[in-house]
């Protein structure tokens, strides 16, 4: 097993890991004088394939040369070039898994295979600070020529909860007349109850709710000496009339305005069904107000959707705009594993508007396609221009993106540079990890791979399959039938007591029933 380090951008505190069968328990050290090193500030990548240029906040353009006379290498065309910006969320696939349970295969236009992807534990090595490590493996499928390469980034482990900034959350709940669904405002109650509990003292906590109007039930409120008032006003919340999503959410962010903590992590908490039938229903309209105080006061946030029916793509396109990220929760355990445990821990941010590039090198790679991240898509020539918006991650995610690859015949040697860049959460100084590749750290087969890039690809290929018509087979190469599909998922479960690849695996099996 090898490992790649990449030299540290001056600030950054990063690890860097590239294998063809990392995780569980890390990599052993590799010799970096054998396999060299790269300055990423520089730019350059193995073999001359770098990232695009930089922007127009970056430095000089790729073919010139920089402050020290040195020549830069020249970027690849752009046919060679991907770039996304990351997202952690996992909406598509917690509603997937309750509409499956239901009896009904989900709406393919709500299937995201990312977010199927990230919804799953990866045991990616761990920066010591904020921003990423970078680990890039792969294997081969069953086509010929055909292998699946993953690139995965993760974040620090989340602190204990007294080391982290205080927060200030405003929590807007949809009360409209489809909350009254069990498993919807119940649920809701429940969950703010109980992270309510989990919070500190020195965290904030503000209430709004809206149905035909939005109200501030209850505004930005110490938590220390005042939890009875908070529990009061959630237990207060009773379903009501219509849903006027764009009054919750213009309050909300009023609420969240006025009470705004300097030094503190500032976010709305937006719990709803999503299901915009009165007042202002324009999406458009609706996300202008949330990108214009995200940039005015940097307030991000952070969608939970509840109920059988749930206006996915909207919910989405709120999280995006408002530089947060969405989930779903279906029950009760759910609710908790997300009120209780992953917001008042993953609370603060640990990067932001970070972007991933990656350069295939085109002596060894005829094609490529980047699974999912259809919406998240991002100019190759506006990586390195920080205007431009990417994602926003907090401490404890990981986040993966596979690509579709196909090598020439015979090819051997570098495949491709990933490149990830971000801005510190409070200085906004940019800074970038790099890793690259070879042919010859693709494993051989997808399943004898680890158990990540196993659960990887069955994930992957299980929502290629629902986004198919009808739902059997997918489109990327080696995909195997959904019956094949739920034994491979079933087979890392079984050595593993890995309760959410059974729960894969059973998602699967229930989608084979119902084509």
């Amino acid at each position: 097993m090898k490992r790649y380090r990449a030299r540290r951008p001056a600030g950054a505190l990063l690890a860097l890991a590239a294998a063809g069968g990392l995780l569980l328990t890390g990599c052993s050290g590799g010799d970096d004088a054998a396999h060299g090193t790269k300055d990423t500030a520089a730019g350059s990548g193995a073999g001359g394939y770098a990232p695009a240029p930089d922007g127009p906040r970056g430095g000089s353009p790729s073919g010139e040369t920089d402050e020290n006379g040195d020549s830069r290498d020249v970027a690849p065309e752009p046919d060679h070039l991907s770039t996304f910006a990351l997202d952690v969320d996992t909406a598509s696939y917690g509603y997937a898994r309750r509409s499956l349970a239901e009896g009904r295969l989900p709406d393919p236009s709500t299937v995201r295979p990312e977010e199927f992807v990230n919804s799953f534990r990866q045991d990616y090595e761990r920066p010591d600070g904020d921003g990423f490590t970078l680990s890039v493996d792969g294997a081969r499928t069953g086509e010929e020529d055909w292998s699946l390469v993953r690139v995965g980034l993760a974040t620090r482990t989340a602190v204990e909860r007294g080391e982290r900034p205080p927060a200030a959350l405003t929590f807007v709940i949809d009360v409209s007349g489809s909350m009254d669904e069990p498993g919807r405002l119940d649920l809701a109650q429940d969950s703010l109850a109980t992270m309510t509990d989990r919070l500190r003292d020195d965290d904030s906590v503000a209430l709004v709710t809206f149905s035909d109007e939005a109200e501030t039930v209850l505004p930005m409120t110490r938590l220390g000496g005042h939890r009875g008032r908070v529990h009061d006003a959630i237990g207060s919340l009773e379903p009501a009339e219509s849903t006027n999503l764009g009054a919750g959410v213009e309050t909300g962010y009023d609420t969240a305005v006025e009470g705004h903590r300097e030094g503190a992590t500032n976010r709305v908490v937006l719990v709803s069904d999503a299901l915009a039938n009165t007042g202002d229903t324009d999406a458009d309209t609706i996300l202008e107000r949330v990108a214009d105080e995200r940039r005015e006061h940097g307030i991000t946030l952070f969608g939970v959707g509840v109920g059988s029916d749930y206006g996915d793509a909207l919910m989405e396109r709120l999280a995006d705009r408002g530089d947060g990220h969405t989930t779903y929760v279906a029950d009760a355990e759910e609710a908790r594993e997300v009120f209780g445990e992953q917001l008042p821990r993953h609370v603060e941010l640990t990067a932001r508007d970070a972007k991933a590039q990656v350069a295939f090198d085109p002596e060894t790679v005829a094609e490529y396609r980047l699974v999912g991240y259809d919406n998240r898509r991002v100019a190759d020539d506006d990586f390195r221009d920080d205007r431009v918006d990417g994602g926003e991650v907090g401490p404890g995610h990981t986040v993966t993106a596979l690509y579709a690859v196909r090598t020439r015949p015979g090819a051997d040697g570098h495949l491709a540079t990933a490149t990830v860049r971000w801005l510190d959460p409070g200085s906004r100084a940019p800074h970038e990890e790099s890793g690259d590749v070879e042919t010859g750290d693709l494993g051989d087969s997808v399943w004898e791979a680890d158990r990540g890039l196993r659960v990887t690809a069955t994930a992957a290929y299980f929502a290629d399959a629902l986004r198919s018509s009808p739902p059997s087979r997918g489109s990327l190469p080696g995909a195997p039938g959904l019956a094949e599909l739920a034994e491979r998922a079933g087979s890392p479960a079984g050595r593993t007591e890995d309760e959410e690849v059974r729960r894969l695996a059973e998602a699967i099996r229930t989608a084979n029933r119902l084509t």
